[in-house]
């Protein structure tokens, strides 16, 4: 727990400004090779949170609109959130057939709520990036009476056990540092830590977790292009990545087919507004 919480003040300390640029390099990466949101995850989320096409939503951190389709197909209206540049261009570009959407680039800890009204707050994958001691009351208070906190998560997509050691060979040669695997149970104790986060605030109660299972089959240049969103790589240094991607290709084309078959753990956390809470 004291780890997840020393990652999260390690993501939320960085400049407002490095934080909207982060992704910048990988944006393009990010929008085609990260996977969407499990259809049976989101339709979860939807009976639980019990949205309809009434609701208001805010989401955010949109990032390319990684989840923000799933929700604008509901026809909701919705305002997204989305400090960097890029991310804005490729969001819009994603749901330019849902006029319900509407997307500002601008941080959530900028941002000036002009209602308070929403009935749900979204973020998927990026609440993380947002300081727990903003983020949490902030959420509390742009929400109506009874209103829903969603986080979902995709943790990282991981070979099998098998599979990784083969290719931790070539971490240890090249970039030690990111040689780790994390299994289904740690993955599991993440997410209980990102929960236990949300009740700590003291701006929610009523935690609902949940969480599927699925598996996705990536070539090595979809494998090697995912990686590239991944905070690790992207502050890796350039002739470090080239050699270490070049020793991953080599091990996935002549051992693995040219492809890998990888598995994640999709994961949402719902909770009630707190009528204390503001």
């Amino acid at each position: 727990m004291e780890d997840l919480k020393q990652a999260i003040i390690s993501y939320s300390s960085r400049e407002l400004e490095q934080r909207k640029n982060w992704y910048s390099p990988a944006a393009e990466a990010y929008n085609k090779a990260r996977p969407r949101y499990p259809q049976d995850l989101i339709h979860q989320v939807v009976e639980i949170a019990q949205l309809t096409t009434d609701s208001k939503i805010l989401e955010v951190g949109c990032g390319p609109g990684t989840a923000t389709v799933a929700f604008a197909e509901l026809g909701c209206s919705m305002i997204c959130l989305e400090p960097n540049p890029d991310f804005v261009q490729l969001a819009q570009q994603n749901c330019q057939p849902y006029p319900n959407v509407k997307i500002q680039q601008t941080s959530f800890e900028e941002w000036t709520p002009l209602t308070l009204e929403f009935d749900a707050v979204l973020a998927a994958s990026s609440f993380h990036w947002i300081s727990p001691e903003v983020g949490y009351p902030k959420a509390a208070n742009v929400l109506k009476d009874g209103g829903y906190l969603i986080l979902l998560w995709n943790k990282e997509l991981q070979p099998c056990y098998e599979v990784y050691q083969r290719l931790s060979e070539v971490y240890q040669v090249h970039a030690p540092s990111l040689n780790r695997y994390e299994d289904r149970e740690t993955q599991e104790e993440i997410l209980r830590g990102l929960g236990n986060i949300v009740i700590d605030s003291g701006q929610f109660k009523n935690l609902i977790p949940g969480q599927v299972t699925f598996k996705l089959t990536y070539t090595v240049d979809e494998y090697l292009t995912l990686l590239n969103t991944y905070s690790p790589y992207l502050k890796l240094d350039p002739q470090i990545k080239e050699a270490l991607f070049t020793g991953l290709r080599h091990v996935i084309e002549h051992d693995f087919g040219g492809s890998l078959q990888l598995s994640s753990i999709s994961a949402f956390h719902i909770a009630q507004k707190n009528y204390l809470s503001v």
